[in-house]
């Protein structure tokens, strides 16, 4: 009963905690504004500061409780999650979209990928390394923009915002291409009938072989790319002033580019899956990354693991998509 106690107290204590802490960074901001002759205009209100503390607690004593995060992967997320809310609430809402549709999709069905899935853990049980692995890239474009542009949103224009709207569709990427292909390995082996295809050799291969796509899989990326795409918009939306919003290009391409980062970002993780990691099926006809007695090879090498495939994914989405969407914006 103690302990149960505990476990109920925990949110509201840290919720408490989170109104001095935000006043805590609020003042260490002003104390450095000072010192660096910034100005008043480098000061981030402490509203913000309650705001990008409070909601990044909630979301990650939620996520804690569903298990969806463990312990290393909450504190990481919520430092992680502060960052990019201190940024733009845009990257915040990336975050939490990404977190809890992905989720979601690895819960569903979770029965049969215990039977195909050496590490499947219910609920997903994100670690600490599978947040750097997935909100890495972000975080640290986050603060690129902190440094570079300062703090809040602004809409997507090439031409008056060049430096911010590369790092927010950089960001917006990332988060696409880490959604994107969770979506489609979570659905894509669980959904539909016939066996995924090697994306090298196109042969047939076991579900869950790592750089198999299909078509239900292929279809995933692209919608759970598009969910970040749609997020952002939203956020963009409904938080840059009015007559800002209203001199600048149309929003909405991102809802196309969030998609499109989707899409290539699962392509570009199965192409180095296929490749550069290593796929096995033991004797229980589980999917393994690494060989061992009565593990039949069925594709790649042992060079990475699938924490660092989807590093790189997320990397290459992120660089790439800023230059797509530059050069396609002025069609929309």
């Amino acid at each position: 009963m103690h302990e149960r106690t505990i476990y109920m107290i925990l949110p509201v204590l840290l919720c408490g905690l989170s109104v001095p802490l935000s006043m805590f960074m609020w003042i260490g901001n002003v104390a450095y504004s000072k010192i660096a002759s910034d100005g008043a205009s480098s000061v981030i209100p402490p509203t913000r500061w309650l705001f990008s503390v409070l909601v990044p607690v909630l979301l990650m004593v939620y996520g804690y409780k569903r298990k969806g995060v463990n312990k290393s992967g909450a504190a990481l997320g919520l430092l992680c999650a502060v960052i990019l809310s201190i940024a733009s609430h845009a990257f915040l809402a990336c975050l939490a979209a990404f977190f809890f549709s992905s989720s979601r999709a690895t819960k569903f069905r979770g029965h049969l990928k215990r039977k195909i899935e050496e590490d499947f853990k219910e609920g997903g049980q994100r670690n600490w390394a599978q947040v750097i692995c997935n909100a890495g890239m972000a975080t640290q474009l986050a603060l690129l923009y902190l440094l570079d542009c300062g703090y809040g949103e602004r809409p997507i224009d090439f031409v008056n915002l060049y430096r911010s709207s590369w790092l927010g569709v950089a960001i917006m990427g990332s988060f696409a291409c880490s959604n994107g292909d969770t979506w489609a390995s979570e659905l894509g082996t669980v959904v539909g009938s016939g066996d995924p295809f090697l994306i090298t050799t196109r042969k047939r291969v076991p579900r869950g072989t790592n750089g198999a796509v299909s078509f239900v899989g292929l279809l995933a990326s692209l919608g759970g790319g598009t969910l970040i795409g749609l997020v952002y918009f939203l956020t963009v939306r409904y938080t840059v002033e009015a007559n800002i919003y209203q001199n600048s290009p149309n929003q909405w391409p991102l809802i196309v580019f969030g998609g499109i980062a989707g899409l290539v970002g699962s392509l570009v993780d199965s192409l180095i899956g296929a490749t550069l990691q290593y796929s096995g099926q033991n004797e229980r006809g589980v999917i393994v990354e690494r060989p061992g007695k009565n593990v039949r090879h069925i594709s790649g090498v042992r060079i990475f693991d699938n924490h660092s495939v989807n590093l790189i994914s997320s990397i290459v989405t992120g660089i790439v998509m800023p230059s797509i969407a530059m050069n396609l914006w002025p069609m929309f």
